[in-house]
């Protein structure tokens, strides 16, 4: 993934699941930032030069200080940004071992974390719609809807 210089894109984003249960960061309260108090996943903002997959390690490991590697991915698409028209965002679906939320460190973007079901994350009326499209394109193309 690493060879992968994801091209003019936006940032990256992860439907990060630590056993069966998704890792979900309430988001600033803060008018300058797209999508204030909203249930959003872990990912951000691409830094000068990083490819998408760096984006994401990067943005893992400061948001909630989790190390990630190529073997959790299962999933991963290009989708138009939700917040930079024009643009895309790398978006990808990685499992950790349950357990694997011990070691999460809350970083200080962001008011807090919970670990919740795909579908309670994608019944919130106040999570990042683009993330809830998202996820459930993925549960219908593949088995993880059934």
């Amino acid at each position: 993934m690493d060879s992968d210089t994801g091209g003019d894109f936006d940032g990256a984003k992860a439907a990060l699941f630590c056993g069966d249960r998704l890792v979900c960061l309430l988001r600033d309260d803060r008018p300058d930032i797209p999508f204030p108090a909203m249930w959003d996943f872990p990912g951000g903002g691409r830094e000068m030069g990083e490819t998408p997959w760096q984006t994401l390690v990067r943005e893992v490991a400061e948001e909630i200080g989790l190390t990630i590697h190529e073997r959790h991915v299962h999933w991963h698409i290009v989708d138009d940004s939700a917040s930079a028209p024009g643009r895309v965002i790398h978006f990808y679906v990685l499992h950790l071992p349950a357990g694997a939320e011990r070691g999460i460190l809350f970083g200080d973007e962001g008011q807090a974390y919970v670990l919740m079901t795909p579908e309670r994350f994608l019944g919130l009326p106040d999570a990042v719609p683009s993330l809830q499209r998202r996820l459930r394109r993925w549960m219908d193309e593949t088995d993880a809807g059934r």
